[in-house]
């Protein structure tokens, strides 16, 4: 079976050779662990989870290397503001390495949550000093960085396809562009090293050959991703907001320390998660929705993953509660139908597999491989479950082999999360007298029992079977 992926760098699906047959090397871009990450990033990881399992599925042997930015990442991308994690101390109360352990547990309790697969190698930048400042030392000697009195600068038109992924206008970018920060010669140069300015306090620091400092956050993933998997990585993921800045920096500086080999042979980047107002989820604003608030308003957090996977990764996808309710129906649905074909199974006791049963295997594979169409994988594995042709057996078995991929616990028992946490009979008596007034099309009653529901802290959400509830 053939993988076909959109690659950025090319901007068409292309058929997926390995370097090594039969193996994969795969980086992943992990997050800035200065704040809870939001379901924004964690679509970008169920989609970079869902490669991996479907490079697994057709049997590939693949080596997931994920990052985590616990230094070096700063407010601006134009090598400005302070570290992010300095950010978060100050924010918390705690110290910046408190801060990394607190929100890298975080993340790795949202991933669980979400059934996604921790990466063969989690590295964090921190422990990898020593990795930077020798592939900085590579760039300086083969002429490609400089230092500045505020640090150590990668030298851009020293390469001339500079930002060729992101299309960028260099010419447009540097003409009349002004520089602000310590010494940088031109707008697109970025960060290597920066130094502690003279009387700050920091608390991530270290002594290198150019003096006192921290790495800049591109770095990291350069020199991390060479040290577990060597020069050429097959694949590299992440969202599309790196593309102009960090993957774009990536890719110079990496090609630039191995004697301009190919870095990344495919990228893949997923799209963001739009609000309401179209505005993507951003942890800047201080309005942003966790795995945790899923599971505070009693969502099973993979009826989100069941939304994700409801949208290709390339698209643009739009997030509500109102939409999340409707993914958590669907997804109930699927999971009760194939509970009842699960004890069918049981009663039947056997375990054929038809002709049919293997092109709906066939097909759903097809879907999948085709640039990951989740959607279209999704419509086909509910076609087969509707499907009266198909022995329960099966359906079973079908739903087996996909769910490796879809990660969904399609054959795990079904949790009633609209039980908990409990409402009181009062509230209930609300809800069910709205109903009433819906169906009865009064639709002035009902607005005026969605005012007493939000009194008593809850908001009325609207489905196509009955009003569900959300605290507030």
């Amino acid at each position: 079976m053939i993988l076909k992926i959109y690659n950025t760098m090319l901007r068409k699906v292309e058929t997926f050779t390995p370097i090594i047959e039969g193996k994969v090397g795969m980086y992943t871009c992990g997050p800035t662990v200065y704040h809870h990450a939001h379901i924004g990033n964690m679509r970008t990881y169920i989609a970079s989870d869902t490669l991996v399992r479907t490079l697994r599925l057709i049997e590939y042997d693949v080596n997931h290397v994920m990052n985590i930015t616990d230094v070096g990442h700063l407010t601006s991308d134009a090598d400005e503001g302070e570290d992010k994690m300095s950010v978060g101390a100050s924010r918390d109360g705690v110290s910046a390495w408190e801060i990394a352990e607190r929100y890298t547990k975080s993340f790795f309790d949202q991933c669980k949550s979400l059934n996604i697969v921790r990466p063969n190698e989690v590295c964090a930048a921190t422990h990898h000093i020593s990795q930077q400042i020798v592939m900085i030392e590579k760039l300086e000697k083969e002429g490609f960085a400089y230092q500045t009195n505020d640090g150590v600068y990668f030298d851009t038109p020293k390469l001339p396809t500079y930002g060729e992924m992101a299309r960028l206008d260099i010419e447009g970018l540097r003409a009349g562009a002004r520089i602000e920060v310590g010494g940088k010669r031109n707008k697109t140069d970025f960060a290597l090293w920066k130094f502690t300015r003279p009387g700050e306090d920091r608390q991530m620091e270290w002594e290198s050959p150019w003096g006192r400092g921290f790495p800049g956050w591109h770095i990291e993933c350069s020199a991390m991703s060479t040290h577990y998997l060597g020069d050429r990585i097959d694949i590299h993921t992440g969202g599309i907001d790196h593309i102009p800045v960090h993957h774009t920096n990536e890719i110079a500086q990496s090609e630039c320390a191995t004697g301009h080999k190919p870095f990344v042979n495919y990228w893949v980047h997923s799209n963001f998660l739009q609000m309401p107002n179209n505005v993507r989820m951003a942890k800047s604003s201080n309005e942003f929705v966790t795995v945790f608030s899923l599971l505070e308003n009693g969502y099973d957090p993979l009826a989100f993953r069941f939304l994700c996977l409801k949208a290709h990764y390339r698209s643009a996808m739009k997030f509500s509660w109102e939409i999340l309710d409707g993914a958590a129906v669907g997804y109930r649905r699927l999971k009760s139908a194939i509970s009842a074909i699960k004890e069918a199974s049981a009663e039947a006791g056997t375990d054929t597999v038809g002709e049919k049963a293997a092109q709906y295997e066939t097909d759903i594979s097809g879907a999948l491989l085709n640039d990951m169409s989740t959607p279209m994988a999704l419509t086909i594995l509910q076609d087969a479950i509707d499907d009266e042709a198909l022995s329960p057996e099966e359906k079973v078995a079908i739903v087996d082999k996909f769910d490796a991929v879809f990660g969904l616990d399609l054959l795990a028992e079904s949790k009633d999360v609209e039980e908990e946490p409990e409402i009181d009979p009062e509230t209930l008596e609300l809800v069910r007298l709205r109903d009433e007034a819906r169906a009865n099309h009064n639709w002035s009653a009902a607005d005026q029992l969605r005012d007493q529901l939000r009194q008593r802290g809850y908001e009325a959400i609207d489905t196509p079977e009955k009003t569900t509830l959300r605290r507030i």
